[in-house]
């Protein structure tokens, strides 16, 4: 259910209300003193933004000596109220220059008033962005001598902007070359038992792009999901192509997707903004292609000596490679000496992170390197307590490989002045939480 605000008020420090806007007669006037009494005249205040008075609500937050109080009567969606605070406050600060705080709220109290009556009808959050609402609400507000200038940039064809569905794009964009840039950047969490099994494996990824493009371009995207496929069989009445395919979760999406078309076709439609922007999210939990497996052999040789073996393989491509990849191998904290021989790369003892440190500028696919060390302990007349050893931890890049298997099958564009396009794809896997315990 959306926010469905009773009330929100704007007060001070001392409590005193600054400016307030009832939405619905659900509530009395005497809302903002249980606040006082119940949360701001007690120690919980700042302890839980969130709480129950009677049989009403309270969402707070702190901005600047302002607190933002909205009040409901009826179970409200809390994220939902919270974002619609964070939202209007960057509105608020885009017309009072980028100030907001008890100064800036009793200097504009007429365009707050007007800017509260946009923003939220009957207590359900309405349009908040700024360059929308400047379109029809051009009063400016009174700004401090310490903000930025105000951008002069203007935004044409207002009746679109405002009741069109693609209020995050202006009309009127020309480019002498007109490109579009794709980035699919994966994540992979790892943690892997001493013998090579997987305990934990999930990869999650987003997709990035930079849009060039003249006009309002409606663009298409292709991905080989699983869900996608088989729906885009079903409507051309034939067999899906056979290839992996893949079961994306907890997708979310930019506000320019078009959810209707993508629920009934599984396709991926939308008009982008100008620039660059994050399109959707994903994560994935079965079917995940470690890029690198770890076999450790670390082996205690009386009080003070250890011997650590360590072989990295890559299993990706033998025409890809990784880069910046480095292996930290933890050893006690007693440790006084070293000796390495790899047979790739650099190693050398970090005393700070208590690891011996294994750096591979750049490791090729299908290789497997080694690192053997010798470790010389400090002897103490203490009794030796068993070594917990914490897990080896790895960071990599690899360029054009996805630990997902996710691939951009095509990508379109279509404007109604039918010109060409240049569309590039990049792949990225990198290493989130990627451990290996010994």
């Amino acid at each position: 259910m959306p926010v469905a605000a009773s009330a929100i008020y704007f007060l001070n420090l001392r409590g005193d209300v600054l400016i307030n806007r009832l939405y619905r007669d659900d509530v009395g006037g005497n809302m903002v003193d249980a606040f006082r009494m119940h949360i701001m005249q007690t120690k919980e205040l700042g302890t839980c933004p969130v709480r129950q008075i009677g049989g009403c609500s309270f969402f707070y937050m702190r901005i600047s000596n302002v607190y933002i109080v909205i009040v409901v009567s009826s179970n409200a969606n809390v994220a939902c109220a919270f974002k619609f605070v964070v939202e209007a406050v960057s509105m608020f600060k885009s017309y009072f220059g980028g100030a907001f705080d008890e100064d800036a709220i009793r200097n504009n109290f007429v365009l707050i008033y007007e800017l509260l009556d946009e923003i939220m009808d009957f207590g359900y959050p309405q349009n908040l962005s700024p360059e929308i609402l400047k379109l029809y609400i051009t009063q400016e507000g009174v700004r401090s001598p310490f903000s930025s200038k105000a951008s002069d940039k203007p935004i044409p064809n207002a009746t679109l902007q405002v009741t069109g569905a693609v209020g995050w794009r202006r009309e009127g964009l020309v480019y002498k070359k007109n490109e579009v840039f794709l980035d699919i950047v994966e994540s992979v969490n790892l943690l892997m038992s001493s013998k090579g099994s997987v305990l934990r494996c999930d990869v999650t990824g987003k997709i990035l792009m930079k849009c060039f493009l003249s006009g309002m371009p409606d663009l298409k995207l292709g991905l080989n999901d699983k869900i996608g496929l088989e729906k885009e069989s079903q409507m051309k009445s034939r067999p899906a192509k056979s290839g992996k395919t893949i079961e994306l979760d907890d997708v979310t999406f930019h506000q320019c997707v078009n959810l209707t078309r993508f629920n009934s076709e599984k396709t991926v439609s939308f008009v982008p903004p100008d620039g660059e922007f994050e399109l959707m999210k994903y994560r994935i939990t079965e079917g995940v292609n470690l890029p690198f497996r770890v076999l450790p052999t670390i082996k205690e040789l009386g009080r003070t000596r250890m011997e650590v073996n360590v072989k990295v393989k890559s299993v990706f491509g033998a025409k890809m490679f990784a880069l910046g990849v480095v292996v930290k191998i933890p050893v006690p904290k007693q440790t006084a000496k070293t000796s390495f021989q790899v047979t790739s790369g650099r190693a050398k003892y970090n005393a700070a992170l208590d690891c011996l440190v294994w750096k591979i500028r750049k490791f090729p696919g299908q290789t497997e390197p080694t690192l053997s060390a010798e470790v010389e302990l400090i002897s103490t007349m203490a009794e030796k307590k068993s070594w917990t050893k914490p897990p080896i931890q790895m960071e990599f890049q690899v360029p054009m490989f996805t630990a997902s298997g996710l691939r951009v099958r095509f990508l379109k564009v279509w404007e109604k002045s039918g010109y060409n396009t240049v569309e590039w794809v990049r792949y990225i896997t990198k290493a989130g939480s990627y451990e290996i315990r010994c």
